[in-house]
């Protein structure tokens, strides 16, 4: 399978997609290996899996270059490699004190003669099919934790950003224990179909419409699924913010990473009142904005990473222009140097039927839509098939929390955008259409990979027949 590049347009990258049966066997191995991985006392995972952290560190170079070649950009591809080891050790130093919080042993139950003890078991083998748009951290986020508990780990990273598994695998290799239980495959769809096959647990993050077969193929397979799937995330900007301010914290949760991110904000809301004052800002702001063309090291908007999708934000933007909307700045699709990139697109006169404040855009655009009262602006905000996350802007946290609570989404950011790219410890769960399942973020990160098995203990004489005998009646 051909791979392009998405700074030069050329097919420069091949991988082989696993097949079936490669995935099977693949499968077999670490399955067997699980039960060894698993009776480790949770501190010696965490100290082998901090060794990966250090081979990580070791091999920052070329993990960063085949990031930054994969995405188009390099700052991203930084934090994305640097977070990593800090991931990892972040669930090595909570993971076993979580693992010992939650495993009781004999706890007296309602019958005075019964004791019980629960304990967390794992998941033999854990699957995760991650997106292209953030390629280490989305194949990663799941993983550890899962490792952490004591599952065996098998990843299928995106098909349009692969050029990464080689040197993680690399990294990998350094950690024996590690190596027998936690694989990277490259593939497909297809390939995608035979991982939820062979594993006990998956996690798929993009699109609602592959989310959805996920589900499907997890379902006839009798495993969980997490899901998380879109978003068309809102940001309410009320009467007393400061639109400078408001309109600088939007712009910068909208466009980071090009707007391919799906927390990214999609459509704002603003007060009437100061409507225009944020118009004029955010169009100045966003005119500042510029590409990180030719010099990948400069600027702050790298190329379309999947080009087809450039093309469906460039779909949303002429059907809303041709409804009336107005483009204040940006709007065109430009190609450079074969990539694809499109400046902060700053929409005015946005109505709730154009795709554009319906549909996820993921790309860097901005309708922007004024509102009257709040209780329109909640209602607008609501009016959607996603609840991924939202923003509130306003004078005092207290009256943008006030707002917050009544929007149908998993995590409010508030007096901020996107947050959830930036605080992994807070619990949420996807509203609607955009997941299913645990929060991947806080303590459930770690415990939706065990069952609970309870060892109920009876400490006196068990009961007869005898005592079930109709006669006792009289």
């Amino acid at each position: 399978m051909k791979i392009r590049n998405p700074r030069t347009g050329e097919y420069d990258y091949e991988i082989s997609p696993a097949d079936a049966d490669e995935v099977a066997e693949v499968a077999r191995s670490l399955r067997a290996a699980q039960p060894q991985w698993g009776a480790r006392p949770p501190e010696e995972r965490a100290d082998i899996l901090r060794r990966w952290a250090d081979a990580v560190e070791a091999h920052r170079q070329p993990l960063f270059e085949a990031l930054r070649t994969d995405t188009g950009r390099a700052l991203i591809a930084a934090i994305e490699v640097d977070g990593l080891p800090a991931t990892i050790r972040r669930w090595a130093d909570i993971a076993p004190g979580l693992i010992a919080a939650h495993s009781n042993a004999d706890v007296q139950l309602a019958n005075p003669t019964v004791t019980n003890s629960t304990r967390l078991v794992p998941y033999t083998l854990f699957g995760a099919i991650s997106p292209w748009n953030f390629p280490i951290v989305l194949s990663t986020i799941d993983a550890i934790p899962a490792l952490a508990a004591g599952c065996a780990a098998l990843i299928k990273p995106s098909e349009v950003t692969p050029r990464f598994i080689a040197p993680l695998r690399e990294t990998i290799a350094k950690v024996p224990e590690l190596e027998s239980v936690l694989a990277l495959i490259e593939g497909d769809a297809e390939t995608g179909q035979a991982l939820v096959a062979n594993v006990d647990y998956v996690c798929f993050t993009g699109s609602v419409a592959t989310g959805r077969k996920v589900a499907e193929a997890a379902a006839r397979a009798f495993i969980p699924a997490n899901l998380e799937l879109g978003g068309k995330d809102p940001m309410l900007i009320l009467a007393s913010a400061d639109p400078e301010h408001a309109a600088k914290t939007a712009l910068r949760a909208s466009v980071v990473a090009t707007g391919q991110a799906c927390q990214s904000i999609e459509r704002i809301y603003v007060a009437r009142d100061i409507y225009q004052a944020f118009l004029d800002v955010l169009v100045r702001e966003a005119e500042a904005v510029s590409l990180n063309y030719p010099d990948i090291d400069s600027g702050e908007i790298g190329p379309f990473i999947f080009a087809p999708q450039a093309d469906k934000v460039a779909q949303h933007i002429d059907a809303a222009r041709e409804a009336g909307a107005c483009i204040l700045t940006g709007g065109t699709v430009e190609t450079l140097g074969g990539g694809k990139y499109l400046r902060p697109t700053v929409i005015a006169d946005a109505t709730a039927d154009m795709a554009v404040v319906r549909e996820e855009t993921f790309g860097p655009v901005l309708p922007v839509i004024p509102f009257d009262t709040v209780d329109e602006a909640v209602a607008a905000a609501n009016d959607s098939d996603y609840g991924l996350s939202a923003a509130v802007v306003a004078g005092t946290a207290e009256e943008a929390e006030a707002v917050g609570i009544r929007l149908e989404a998993g995590a409010i950011s508030i007096n901020d955008g996107s947050m959830t790219s930036m605080v992994w410890d807070a619990e949420n769960e996807s509203f609607k259409l955009s997941g299913m399942g645990p929060s991947r973020m806080g303590d459930s990160g770690l415990l939706r990979f065990f069952r609970k098995q309870a060892l109920i203990r009876q400490n006196a004489e068990p009961a007869t027949i005898a005592g079930f005998s109709e006669e006792n009646l009289r």
